[in-house]
């Protein structure tokens, strides 16, 4: 590792070896952080399960230059967990994209951040709610975007969930997703803060149970059908009462960040 200290806040569960892993694809200078996604975030982990991260990373100025395509990978560790490598400018479009899975690192309490790109990214964690809000019409869209996709997963063979459906008869992770998304969504819609809506409260052990298995599969899908029609019905009635549009003060603050982080980069690689 060069001498380009990073620094931490939490130290469980443990970023380190991602951290140490992203190494070896990229040079230190151009990571902006590592941050945690999942299940974590949102106090719903259960024993096995794995830790994935999101790691935010700058161009170089030979990628600029030549006009490369932006990284947007997703690199799967020995141990199956995950670490998705993406651009600075393809992660700020996620924000105004208004993708909870994106947003969401935001708000998490583990990650690994360059001190390089500190004061920029402390101007969006600031901003953190307002971002969350930049588009509350496109908000809703992605969350159920998120939602149709758990209920079509919640039966479907797909190689790597084939042995949970065969032994439940479908995949309480998709169902546990589906409820999660849809408790979300109510709550975004009533106001809550998007802090507050990632944490599923009283509704924890809850998902928790529906995560391990706890319904039989009639009623898995009896569940996730009177979800995705309330889903649906909900995320319409606020369509119809919600204008599209962006904030302003939210798209100027995303294009500078973005440009203050890609040229402190490029300032220290020619200063390299």
């Amino acid at each position: 590792m060069q001498n380009f200290t990073t620094i931490s806040q939490n130290s469980s569960p443990n970023l380190w070896p991602h951290y140490q892993e992203s190494l070896e694809h990229f040079d230190e200078k151009h990571i902006v952080g590592l941050f945690l996604q999942g299940s974590q975030n949102y106090g719903l982990a259960v024993p096995g399960s794995d830790v994935d991260t999101k790691l935010i990373i700058t161009p170089t100025l030979r990628q600029i230059a030549s006009a490369s395509k932006p990284v947007s990978t997703t690199h799967i560790r020995e141990n199956d967990e995950h670490i998705d490598f993406k651009d600075i400018r393809l992660y700020i479009e996620t924000f105004r994209k208004q993708n909870l899975n994106f947003l969401e690192i935001l708000f998490t309490d583990y990650y690994i951040l360059n001190p390089l790109y500190q004061e920029q990214w402390n101007r969006l964690v600031s901003h953190r709610e307002e971002i969350a809000h930049f588009n509350p019409w496109r908000a809703v869209k992605s969350m159920q975007g998120i939602a149709e996709e758990k209920f079509h997963a919640l039966q479907h063979m797909y190689p790597s969930r084939a042995a949970i459906i065969e032994k439940y008869g479908y995949d309480p992770k998709q169902l546990h997703h589906l409820r999660r998304v849809e408790n979300y969504l109510d709550r975004y819609i009533a106001g809550e803060s998007y802090a507050e809506c990632l944490n599923p409260k009283e509704f924890r052990q809850e998902l928790i149970d529906i995560k391990l298995g706890k319904y039989s599969v009639d009623e898995a899908v009896r569940i996730a059908d009177q979800s995705i029609s309330h889903i649906r019905d909900t995320a319409n009635k606020f369509y119809a009462v919600t204008p599209n549009i962006e904030d302003p003060e939210v798209n100027e603050l995303l294009n500078d960040v973005q440009y203050n982080m890609i040229k402190l980069s490029i300032e220290e690689e020619l200063r390299k």
